[in-house]
């Protein structure tokens, strides 16, 4: 997905910002802007993904963003892995339709 034109990969997690730079430091991930979710889980709340008993963001889940359509989400459910072959055409998809 990081080659496609246009596409910004985010991921969102209750992670604090020095754990999210560690995983991503040993995995050799550099191309995902991660973002901490810690301070007020306003993210999961908002979308659906908090499991406010153990303070956790529900993974994994797969979300995506097209300009100027609004978020747009695929998810299997709460310990399913999404479906990342339909993210990735879902993604596709709009990155043609914005060219």
């Amino acid at each position: 997905m990081a080659k496609l034109p246009g596409v910004a990969i985010l991921a969102v997690s209750m992670d604090l910002p020095f754990a999210q730079k560690r995983w991503c430091g040993a995995f050799g991930v550099d191309n995902v802007k991660t973002l901490s979710d810690h301070k007020d889980a306003s993210f999961g709340s908002n979308y659906g993904t908090l499991i406010k008993e153990l303070r956790l963001e529900a993974a994994p889940s797969s979300s995506w963003i097209a300009k100027p359509d609004p978020l747009r989400g695929i998810r299997e459910g709460m310990t399913d892995f999404p479906n990342y072959e339909a993210a990735l055409s879902a993604a596709r998809s709009a990155t043609a339709a914005t060219t």
